[in-house]
């Protein structure tokens, strides 16, 4: 990776050694009880043995940086949609069903109209997923948290459980070679590598959030960095429960890009020759932050939200089916024998409000 991210002020690889450490020191944890967890290193999601049959499925995350754009213009009715979509996304991976989704949320103030246009965005998001919301947390920490501006500060934190019998996990065991990569259309920035967007855009590009440059085809810079994040969970329900399709492997395409991939199996690699359409944002953070396309890769999802691994006998029915819901899903790609390895071809993070695709 280029010093772009981390010039931005988010060093990867230096939080990569510190989860690693953390992880270290939870492994450690002694219940006195045999433990329930599924080993499923690295993957989306965990899942807890209840019963010999019956797991739970457990996934948190956040809306990260985001939040800043949504601050920055007053608008909070749909950065919920991305806090649900981040968690029941990643729950959605190991083929469990989400069934209800926590939110914590820190405030600066707690501001009446801003929790109402947070909560929204929480509903709506609950119904695109089909989870209900039970319960969750605000907290006021006016020392902790400064908006931009103040008061309006807040963080967004959501925690997703879900059912999922054990022998239906799919945790990428049974990807091989030549199995095709099924690649669904992002919405958007979604919510990852937005410091690295606002840094770009903003503090190097010198442009404003109420900014219409040609290239995102009359949308603000705002509203192009706020498009909610695109809930598949309906859509691989549905891939799964057809009988019709051998489902292998199941990522999320969030920060890291489609090195996500890579955790799902170690055994294999990924060969992207046919790349969804890149969205324009892409291109101007490109050429305004003078990022490399190989960090922009690295980055960001470029495109493709989510991917599905089938068997290269079923990708035409899995096509048909996830286009029903998601139109502009297609086959990107295959697995290889290349193990630990992800390739795409040579692209130009260009483009005008149509996107780009690869030569």
């Amino acid at each position: 990776m280029s010093d772009a991210y981390a010039a931005a002020g988010v060093d990867t690889h230096r939080a990569d050694r510190g989860v690693a450490a953390l992880v270290d020191v939870l492994r450690t944890i002694d219940t006195g009880s045999p433990s329930r967890v599924v080993p499923l290193p690295g993957h989306y999601a965990s899942v807890i043995r209840l019963t010999p049959d019956l797991g739970v499925a457990l996934a948190t995350d956040s809306v990260g940086s985001k939040v800043i754009v949504a601050e920055q213009v007053q608008r909070f009715s749909t950065i919920g949609i991305d806090c649900v979509a981040m968690n029941v996304n990643d729950l959605v991976c190991v083929g469990a069903q989400p069934v209800a989704v926590l939110d914590y949320l820190a405030v600066e103030r707690a501001d009446p109209a801003m929790l109402v246009a947070l909560g929204e965005g929480l509903k709506r998001g609950a119904e695109l997923a089909g989870v209900e919301i039970p319960g969750g947390e605000v907290c006021q920490l006016p020392e902790v948290l400064r908006g931009h501006p103040s008061p309006y500060g807040f963080d967004l934190v959501g925690s997703a459980i879900g059912t999922v019998a054990l022998d239906a996990i799919v945790d990428g065991s049974a990807i091989t070679p030549g199995d095709a990569i099924i690649g669904l259309p992002a919405s958007g920035v979604h919510a990852n590598g937005l410091t690295l967007a606002r840094s770009a855009l903003l503090e190097h590009g010198g442009l404003r959030l109420d900014a219409t440059p040609p290239e995102l085809g009359g949308q603000t810079v705002a509203d192009a960095l706020l498009e909610p994040t695109a809930i598949y969970v309906r859509a691989i329900l549905e891939l799964l429960a057809d009988d019709a399709v051998e489902v292998h492997g199941l990522a999320h395409i969030t920060g890291g890009g489609l090195t996500n991939l890579l955790r799902l199996s170690p055994a294999v690699g990924f060969e992207i020759s046919n790349p969804l359409t890149v969205p324009a944002i892409y291109g101007l953070i490109a050429e305004r932050g003078r990022v490399e396309p190989a960090e922009m890769w690295e980055v960001f999802n470029m495109g493709c939200g989510f991917c599905a691994i089938v068997a290269q006998a079923d990708a035409d029915a899995a096509v048909a089916l996830l286009r029903a819901r998601h139109p502009g899903a297609t086959a990107i790609g295959r697995v290889t024998d290349r193990a630990s390895q992800v390739s795409v071809p040579p692209l130009d993070v260009v483009g005008d409000a149509d996107g780009l695709r690869a030569g």
